[in-house]
């Protein structure tokens, strides 16, 4: 009963091997992530403009709907990292 109540019991994460370099790799996806949404709402951003100002509707739509689409990835891509060390710190507490 005394290993119940003892709230100090968790994973121990760096018992797993190459979890440096899985950390390193996890943070260069979410860099290449941030950079190709950034991207994507240049590129949208730009057709949006252009296709509004030549009369175009439907494009400028499909435009702004990938302004939207970029904006979201980048904000999921960057919330990545701090829901997972949320996940990971809530855990012992459980």
């Amino acid at each position: 009963m005394k290993f119940l109540d003892d709230p100090a019991v968790g994973p121990d994460l760096g018992a797993v091997g190459g979890s440096g370099d899985l950390r390193a790799i996890v943070g260069a996806l979410l860099t290449y992530g941030l950079i190709v949404a950034v991207l994507m709402l240049i590129v949208s951003a730009t057709a949006w403009a252009i296709a509004s100002s030549s009369g175009s509707w439907h494009t400028a739509q499909k435009a702004k709907f990938g302004c939207l689409v970029a904006i979201g990835g980048a904000a999921l891509t960057g919330a990545a990292l701090t829901w997972a060390n949320w996940l990971l710190d809530i855990g012992p507490h459980l």
